[in-house]
């Protein structure tokens, strides 16, 4: 086996591959789970209920009430859901992508933003590189041109 060079070793040390789950009957019941995550990242914003849904109207060219932004976070609104269509505009009013990063994290993958995401490109193109090397190293061999 050879040694990882350096550019290796900072992409994977200390990284946990993701894991594709696969959930139980009733695992993806994630209601209370779903509000208690968007209740927890609106907290986290400085901007209040009315101003989150006056920057979110503005995203999707319509209005979103703060009274419909409550209804979705409340515990005790159960007949309300918070639609997933509007899930970029409260990220991108947040300025977060910590509610797609928990969804992904449901189904075992991971959300990668950014230079993140070209990073992981770059891997994944360094992992192929290597598998092709070791396909024609393995096909030289049956040419009988390498030993």
């Amino acid at each position: 086996m050879k040694p990882r060079d350096a550019l290796t070793v900072d992409l994977f040390d200390g990284f946990l591959v993701p894991v594709e789950r696969a959930p139980k009957p009733g695992a993806l019941d994630i209601g209370l789970a779903f509000r208690h995550v968007l209740v927890e990242q609106i907290k986290l914003s400085p901007l209040s209920r009315h101003q989150l849904s006056a920057r979110m109207s503005e995203l999707v060219g319509h209005e979103i009430t703060k009274h419909q932004l409550d209804s979705w976070t409340a515990e005790s609104r159960e007949g309300w859901r918070f639609p997933a269509e509007y899930l970029p505009a409260l990220e991108a009013a947040l300025e977060t992508n910590n509610v797609l990063a928990y969804l992904a994290d449901l189904r075992g993958a991971k959300l990668y933003v950014g230079k993140e995401a070209l990073v992981a490109q770059l891997g994944k193109l360094e992992r192929m590189k290597d598998q092709l090397r070791r396909q024609e190293q393995a096909l030289k061999k049956l040419l009988g041109e390498q030993e």
